[in-house]
């Protein structure tokens, strides 16, 4: 069984992400060794290095869907040479699509605000309370509940819509070690026609009176 521990000091060791420091020691029957190489045959422990340099070119891309969903995404790289590149371009267009299909409300965990959590940890702690699971028993599931809530609000940690068994965060991963540069995405904008607007609703039974009146 790999641990919670395992996982921190492969992590630790190599500077790759969690859960793929958790898919390499799932992979390799929990061999601390056998997993490092995984990620490093994978590239995935070199991206890990990458993620510290300064990424400040690339571009923004927009993503319309029907006419009535828009997005705009700021994906970022080091070198305007990768900016032009057929496949950092696709990577953008793929990271637009998922946002409008997907429509996260955050970038990763960092980017939401201590008092979104707070009042959601409250929220799913009465919900346990009333499932009539005890006060201890609830809190640990509320920290998982947690965990899944950014899974649904944070573009980093959704399943790519495109391939749900990468999360957006993997497969930027995946393009940083293949491309050879850091890669970041920096902000977006998501427009849904018509969201804010207070619509006129009608009266059904007005409506019937009114057109039973026309002559």
């Amino acid at each position: 069984m790999v641990s919670a521990q395992m996982v921190k000091e492969l992590r630790e060791k190599t500077g790759a992400g969690m859960m793929d420091c958790k898919k390499a020691l799932t992979e390799k029957n929990g061999d601390m060794e056998k997993a490092a190489e995984y990620l490093r045959e994978k590239g995935l422990a070199a991206a890990a290095k990458k993620s510290g340099r300064i990424a400040a070119e690339g571009l923004v891309e927009a993503y319309i869907h029907g006419g009535k969903i828009g997005v705009l995404v700021e994906v970022n790289c080091e070198t305007d040479f990768v900016a032009k590149n057929e496949e950092f371009q696709q990577l953008a267009k793929d990271i637009a699509m998922h946002i409008a299909a997907s429509n996260p409300l955050y970038i990763s965990k960092e980017e939401v605000p201590a008092e979104v959590v707070e009042k959601e940890k409250q929220i799913l702690m009465a919900q346990a309370i009333n499932e009539g699971k005890p006060a201890n028993i609830a809190e640990k599931m509320v920290l998982g509940r947690v965990e899944k809530y950014y899974k649904e609000i944070c573009l980093l940690e959704q399943t790519f819509v495109k391939n749900p068994d990468v999360t957006i965060q993997q497969l930027l991963n995946e393009k940083i070690a293949k491309i050879g540069e850091n890669m970041s995405i920096r902000r977006f904008t998501r427009f849904n026609l018509g969201e804010g607007i207070e619509k006129k609703v009608e009266n059904f039974a007005e409506e019937v009176m009114k057109a039973s009146q026309v002559k």
